[in-house]
C-alpha cells in the first residue's frame, strides 16, 4: 500500500512539514544510518541527527513522490526527488522500524552517479562547517 491511498509514515509527514526535530525524534537511540556516499555506517541518534540537519540544507526542492509500505509494517520505502546545485537527484529512504516503532535502521540510496558525487561534496562541506 502507498501514500496515494492514505498511508503516510510519520517521518515523511515531519519532513514534508519542515519539522526536522520531529523527524529526528523518530530515530531510535542506537539507530544505524547507511549513507549513499560513505562506506561505513553512522551509529547513534546524535550522529544521525547532525547528518539529517545537514541534508535538509543541502537538498533543494526536496519532495517525496511515493511511499511503499503498510501501516503496521516494519519496513518503509520513501521515494524522493531533489536537487543538489544543478544536479537532479532521485533516491529512496529505506526505514526499518523496531517493535516500538522507532527507526532502527535508515538507508539512503541515490542516483545518478553525478548527483551522488555532488551530494557527497556538498555534505562534506556542510559537515566540516558544522564541526568547525
Amino acid at each position: 500500500m502507498n501514500a496515494e491511498v492514505g498511508i503516510v509514515h510519520p517521518f515523511r509527514a515531519a519532513v514534508e512539514a519542515g519539522q526536522i526535530d520531529a523527524a529526528i525524534a523518530l530515530l531510535a537511540e542506537d539507530v544505524v544510518f547507511h549513507s549513499p556516499v560513505v562506506f561505513a555506517p553512522y551509529h547513534g541518534h546524535d550522529q544521525v541527527a547532525v547528518i539529517l540537519r545537514a541534508v535538509v540544507e543541502v537538498f533543494e526542492d526536496f519532495r517525496y513522490v511515493r511511499e511503499i509500505g503498510t501501516p503496521d509494517g516494519a519496513d518503509h520505502a520513501l521515494v524522493f526527488r531533489a536537487r543538489v546545485g544543478d544536479r537532479e537527484i532521485e533516491g529512496i529512504d529505506l526505514l526499518h522500524l523496531g517493535t516500538d516503532g522507532a527507526i532502527e535502521e535508515f538507508t539512503v540510496l541515490v542516483r545518478p552517479l553525478s548527483a551522488a558525487l555532488a551530494l557527497a561534496e556538498a555534505m562534506k562541506a556542510k559537515l566540516a562547517a558544522a564541526q568547525g
